[in-house]
Parts: structure tokens; C-alpha cells; sequence
């Protein structure tokens, strides 16, 4: 029988098999309490390991692997029967089942199984996540966790997604968003579905595991940016973060019944007057503002330092860039202002790190004293990436601070800790948010 013969067959007997099915209360499902929580992960890729298709894939609440279908010839009715495992959960559909027998489960035991799978917000909830700490617990009680600081798992040089995500969850109108499906839900973008799952899973206050693995998203970045960000080569955080950010806008921005779909211009959107010699200003916007550092000395044992204040003139409308004759001046600037600064330079043979430190305010950053704006502009600092080691060859942690406890943590990867301000400051800063004050 050829392939799609056997597909077909399988779809039908799937729907005679719905058709039949009987739904069953707690008392008569013999097999909960085989059920085992500790190796549930619904973080990966939802496809079957026999056939590896993504349709209709269930996932065995006794073992935690992905089959497809539930008729008598698919794959998750051939494991109930030789492994004895007879609990499944419909990953699309949430709803449990019972194999071989095939009547659906209803029990409100199960419900906590549901959330993990797909974490829910409702807007009140939203609201209050900045405002209590509660700590939560993993289900094998190896670790207590604060929702919205957890690790993400690093899949093989993916350090730089994860400081760009982390970073991202400190934007609360932006987390907001993405905490509630519903603002999106007609978008077609499966990179704008996936950031989101991701985003709810990390803020979820009842995961099973102390982390999370960004997996799905990955996939979803891969295929959207043509493999110029992919698992297992390491890339830069500043451009991943412009080419994210412009690409979530664009995907948002194609659906016009998308309620605020501008929401990554409403956070990050500022606007710079370009003048040139010779010619008229002109206005631009910009999501980051590249920071130029001065170079480092020669010969110097000591390590150069700059304040952030010297290096923003660059924005003041008269200090004039001498390679391209240009002056830049700030006109606007946003809600939360992304800054970057310039550490590497690229010729033909290498690339070179100014290892420069910038000392920078982490509260009360006021802008107006340095750039002509007609009102103060005060900003206070929730996002911090650095970069550590040689060019090419180092890694990236991110410094966030956490609103509902007012502290600082570090994180790389799965290490989460709490952290001194003190140490905020004499880091390698690479890329910063900082969030305009109410």
C-alpha cells in the first residue's frame, strides 16, 4: 500500500474513531495515576518520533513522547499497546485520552498538564506580574523559580537568543503584548506565535522545570530569517535584536484587524534630523542608537574607561561624524531606548574588541543635558547584555533587573543569580534597554 494510501486510511479510521468515542469521568479511567509529570517537556518541536510528522501528534502523559494519530493503525495505538502506556494528551487540541480503548478523559486533574502545555493570561493577571514576587517550585522539588527569571536552554551557540530574549521580557508593554494571544491571533507569522508561547511559558508561575527551552522559537527564526540565525553558529545579539524586531513589526503590521499591531514601534521608535553638508535635514526613525566608543590606547596597563554621556554627544545635532561629513540630532525619542555599543571592528584578516568600559547611570539617565530636547527625558536602565572573552570566541550573560523585587539578577543561559548593581556597572556593556520614566 502506498504512503498516502496508508495516510488516508489512518485519517478515516481517526474520524470513525471520533465518531464512536465515549467520554469517561476519573472514576472509570483506570490508568491516572500513571501519569508522570517529571518528564513532560512540551517545549520541543511537536512531532511524532516514529513518523516525524507535525499533524495530529499526541504526547504519552506516562513517558513524555510525541506520536501521531489514535487509530487503530497510528503510532501512539501501536505504543499503548506494546509499551502499556494508555494516557494521552492531544497537543493541539488539549484533550486527553485513553488508549487502546479511545474514550476521552475529562478531569480537572489534569488541568495543571494543560497549562504547561499552553500557559494562559488573562489581563488582570497580566498586570499583577510586576507588582508580587511568587516563587514557585519545580515539580521534583529541586528548585524554586521567580516566573519571568528563568533559564533558557542554550541548544548549541544560541547564547546570543537568550540575552535578546531576556532582555525583551523587561519591556513590559511589549511582554504584555505577547503574554495574551488573543492581540495576535489572527497574525499568520509563526515566528509571532512562537515568540509568544515563549514569552508565556517564561512567565509562567506553575512549569513543571525551573527553565525553559526557546526550541520551537528557534525553529521559527531559522526559517524566517533564510538561516542567517541558526542553531549551532554563534551571531551578534544587536543584529539579531534589529532583524527580530523589524521582523515582528512586519509580520504584525500585514494583518491590519491586528489590534496595536505597531506595538514594537510604540516601545522602541525614536526619530533622529540627519543633516549632511550641502543638503537639507532630514528626519529618520530608528528602533537603537548606535554608540561609537573612542580607541583604546596603545600602550596602557590600565583599562580604558568613557562616560555614556561623551559618546552620546554623537546625537547632540554638532558633533560631526568626519567619515561621513553628517550630523545627527535626536528629535524623539522613545518609551524604551535601545542603545549599542560599537566593540568591534572587521577588516580583511580579523575582528578587533575595544574593550572599553562605558560608565553609565542605571537610574535616572537624563538625557536633556546633553542632546536639545525641550523636555527632561529621565530613563532608568532594566537591561544590560555583555559581552565577555575574545571576539569571535567569547559569550554573552545579560544583567535584567526584576520589578517586582527591585533586584538585579545575572543570566547565561540555564545560570540564574542574583546580583550586586555594583556588578552592573563594570561589565563589558554591549547593548542596553533603558525605560523612560512615568
Amino acid at each position: 500500500m502506498k504512503r498516502q494510501d496508508v495516510k488516508n486510511t489512518t485519517n478515516d479510521e481517526e474520524q470513525q474513531l471520533i465518531k464512536k468515542q465515549k467520554v469517561v469521568e476519573t472514576s472509570s479511567c483506570p490508568y491516572l495515576d500513571t501519569v508522570n509529570r517529571q518528564v513532560l517537556d512540551f517545549d520541543f518541536e511537536k512531532c511524532c518520533s516514529v513518523s516525524l510528522t507535525n499533524l495530529n501528534v499526541y504526547a504519552c502523559l506516562v513517558c513524555g513522547k510525541y506520536f501521531q494519530g489514535r487509530g487503530h493503525k497510528s503510532h501512539a495505538y501501536t505504543h499503548s499497546l506494546e509499551a502499556g502506556h494508555h494516557v494521552f494528551i492531544n497537543l493541539r487540541s488539549e484533550k486527553v485520552y485513553c488508549l487502546p480503548d479511545g474514550y476521552e478523559i475529562i478531569d480537572p486533574s489534569l488541568d495543571d498538564i494543560r497549562g504547561v502545555l499552553n500557559p494562559r493570561f488573562n489581563t488582570d493577571l497580566v498586570l499583577q506580574l510586576d507588582k508580587n514576587p511568587q516563587w514557585s517550585r519545580a515539580i521534583d522539588g529541586s528548585q524554586y523559580y521567580l516566573p519571568g527569571m528563568v533559564g533558557l536552554n542554550n541548544i548549541k551557540e544560541t547564547g546570543f537568543v537568550n540575552v535578546v530574549i531576556q532582555s525583551l521580557m523587561r519591556v513590559t508593554p511589549f511582554r504584555n503584548f505577547f503574554l495574551i494571544p488573543e492581540n495576535y491571533k489572527d497574525c499568520k507569522s509563526i515566528l509571532v506565535h512562537r515568540f509568544g508561547e515563549l514569552t508565556r511559558k517564561i512567565w509562567h508561575a506553575k512549569n513543571f522545570k525551573g527553565h525553559v527551552s526557546p526550541h520551537e522559537f528557534l525553529q521559527a527564526v531559522m526559517k524566517a530569517s533564510s538561516l542567517r540565525f541558526r542553531i549551532g553558529v554563534q551571531s551578534d545579539p544587536v543584529e539579531f535584536m534589529s532583524w527580530l524586531l523589524n521582523t515582528i513589526h512586519a509580520d504584525l503590521k500585514s494583518n491590519s484587524r491586528i489590534r496595536n499591531n505597531n506595538i514594537v514601534h510604540h516601545c522602541f521608535q525614536g526619530e533622529l534630523e540627519v543633516v549632511k553638508d550641502g543638503a537639507d535635514a532630514s528626519r529618520m526613525p530608528f528602533l537603537m542608537l548606535g554608540l561609537d566608543l573612542p580607541a583604546p590606547p596603545l600602550c596602557n596597563d590600565t583599562i580604558p574607561q568613557v562616560s555614556l554621556f561623551n559618546i552620546f554627544k554623537k546625537f547632540d545635532g554638532e558633533t560631526v561624524n568626519e567619515v561621513a561629513r553628517v550630523r545627527y540630532r535626536v528629535t524623539r525619542l522613545p518609551r524604551y531606548l535601545i542603545l549599542h555599543m560599537r566593540r568591534f571592528t572587521k577588516n580583511d584578516f580579523f575582528v578587533e574588541k575595544n574593550p572599553t568600559i562605558v560608565n553609565f547611570p542605571m537610574k535616572n539617565l537624563e538625557l536633556k543635558d546633553y542632546i536639545a530636547l525641550p523636555t527632561s527625558n529621565k530613563y532608568d536602565l532594566v537591561a544590560n547584555i555583555v559581552h565577555d572573552g575574545k571576539p569571535g570566541d567569547g559569550s554573552y550573560r545579560v544583567f535584567v533587573q526584576c520589578k517586582s523585587e527591585e533586584v538585579w539578577y545575572e543570566m547565561q543561559d540555564l545560570h540564574v543569580a542574583e546580583t550586586l548593581p555594583e556588578m552592573v556597572g563594570v561589565s563589558e556593556a554591549y547593548m542596553q534597554i533603558y525605560e523612560k520614566q512615568q
